[in-house]
């Protein structure tokens, strides 16, 4: 695996090993010592242009427990701040010797033109640009799923013949994007619920049902129901009348998350807005899976960067080479 942009060119054999990975990765932070010496001399650089604590951290974490060195780079108080380009970003990283470059981009598209632009050799992570996709974050929803499914007995399955419902704000949503095409070449039935003005114009390519009935949609019995954040900063203009109303018609509040099926789970990206796509009630619920989900993010992206930087890559670049 040379570089990990999205979930829409990801196979489903290289989805599985990345979920089997994690599943060793998992095994290991069980441990009292978490710490691995698989890329130690390696060098990870997280290259945030767009505010992230969740996502950073996380990787930061995964990093550091493969021995790797991190070096933290936010867009806000460098160069960038004073019109550098991403080129020149690029460069000074590549003379700094960056083995992997985790990338959070407000521009869709701006990890892959970093990845096949030649400016840099290090493989790099789409950590999340723009509208666009956030793959690490799919990865984790599915492997969150899968250990929910079947347990200690995960290694090598799939999510065929499960259900996820995702809800909310999918025209502004990189998550809902990343899940709909991973999920899908995992065998999973994938419906997307929400008002029609946060569903994007054509969806016709998308392997997903579009519903508007959030209450219909729940009486269907998802095996996972994901309540997408409302990305109010990404909205100048009003998709909805009220954040009551939004509430009302497709938050999870306790009546809905009642009329769940028992063995179904509650899943969010998070930040959450609480008491807006999610009441307290279900965030904090047992079949809420948002701290597994965290957790999970870190052995799903330990099981990215050792895929990105051990032989693997090694032996892509020899075939590069030839």
């Amino acid at each position: 695996m040379r570089h990990l942009l999205d979930t829409q060119t990801l196979s489903r054999t290289d989805a599985l090993r990345i979920l089997d990975v994690a599943e060793d990765m998992a095994d290991t932070q069980r441990r009292e010592v978490k710490k691995l010496p698989t890329l130690r001399g390696k060098t990870v650089v997280n290259l945030f242009f767009e505010d992230s604590t969740r996502t950073r951290i996380s990787f930061e974490a995964a990093a550091k427990r493969l021995s790797a060195d991190v070096i933290n780079f936010s867009a806000k108080g460098s160069s960038v701040s004073k019109g550098e380009s991403l080129q020149d970003t690029a460069q000074t990283l590549q003379a700094m010797g960056a083995d992997a470059v985790v990338i959070r981009h407000g521009a869709s598209g701006a990890p892959r033109t970093l990845a096949t632009s030649g400016w840099i050799t290090a493989g790099v992570v789409n950590a999340g640009d723009g509208t666009h996709e956030h793959p690490t974050q799919a990865l984790l929803d599915a492997f969150t799923i899968r250990k929910r499914a079947y347990g200690d007995d995960s290694r090598g399955r799939d999510l065929a013949g499960l259900t996820v419902t995702i809800v909310g704000d999918i025209l502004h949503s990189r998550v809902a994007r990343s899940n709909v095409w991973l999920l899908h070449a995992l065998g999973a039935r994938v419906t997307l619920v929400g008002p029609p003005t946060l569903i994007p114009q054509d969806v016709s390519a998308w392997p997903a049902t579009i519903r508007y009935d959030l209450d219909a949609a729940i009486a269907d019995g998802p095996d996972a129901l994901m309540m997408l954040r409302i990305q109010l900063e990404r909205m100048n203009a009003a998709y909805f009348p009220t954040e009551r109303e939004y509430a009302r018609s497709w938050g999870l509040d306790a009546a809905r998350l009642r009329a769940l099926p028992a063995d179904s789970i509650v899943m969010h990206p998070g930040p959450m807005n609480r008491g807006l796509e999610i009441s307290a009630a279900a965030a904090d619920s047992p079949r809420s899976t948002v701290l597994e989900q965290v957790t999970n993010g870190v052995s799903v992206r330990m099981a990215a960067l050792y895929l990105l930087l051990s032989g693997e890559r090694a032996e892509a670049e020899k075939e590069d080479a030839r």
